[in-house]
């Protein structure tokens, strides 16, 4: 009898892990982004499919209270100003949980689009259902997505570029590149990199 038990817990530890890994592992580039459905700062639920003119999006996981995030903020506004004009808009989601992370509540987060201006829908993940499927772990994550006759196609995961600390030191601009491929029609030379940020708050 303890043999048997033994065995249907194995066997059920087993069926949990094959279901838990793949949702954990997330997205990878080359794979269809679903739509999702989030509330904005302004009360009103924000879809992907609501911007019709949209080549692609800069979906970047973000918050209110990490210094990372709080880095790049002004990069991110300038991302959104640059690109969205050109079909490629920033959607903004804080992935955290308030009550693990109190400066992410949504009521924060609506004075810190108004104090920074934010330009872009910045919206919460309430259930942290999203950030899971597309396997983001920090603040900020950078999901670049392409619109095509098949879906939202996930081009770039990561960093925005290659130094949090100081702008004027930057380097490699990796969502800006990544874009600019997509738009002349080449490859993308860097399709991943490591993200760099606070872990998100479960």
């Amino acid at each position: 009898m303890v043999k048997l038990k033994y065995a249907a817990l194995l066997v059920a530890f087993v069926l949990v892990c094959a279901f838990a890994v793949p949702g954990a592992r997330g997205y990878k580039v080359g794979d269809v982004a679903t739509d999702f459905s989030l509330k904005n700062i302004d009360g009103k639920l924000v879809s992907l499919k609501d911007f019709n003119s949209a080549k692609g999006f800069i979906v970047i996981f973000t918050c209110n209270h990490c210094p990372f995030a709080k880095a790049y903020e002004d990069r991110i506004i300038a991302l959104d100003k640059k690109f969205k004009p050109q079909g490629y808009p920033v959607i903004a989601i804080n992935p955290n949980n308030p009550s693990k992370a109190p400066d992410d509540s949504f009521e924060l987060m609506q004075q810190r689009a108004k104090e920074k201006g934010f330009t872009f829908p910045y919206l919460f993940d309430d259930g942290q259902k999203i950030y899971p499927q597309y396997g983001a772990t920090k603040t900020p994550h950078v999901y670049l997505l392409q619109r095509t006759d098949q879906g939202n196609i996930v081009k770039y995961i990561g960093a925005i570029d290659d130094n949090y600390e100081d702008e004027s030191a930057v380097k490699q601009r990796y969502v800006e590149q990544a874009i600019e491929a997509l738009q002349n029609g080449k490859d993308i030379e860097t399709k991943e990199t490591k993200a760099i940020g606070c872990s998100i708050k479960a």
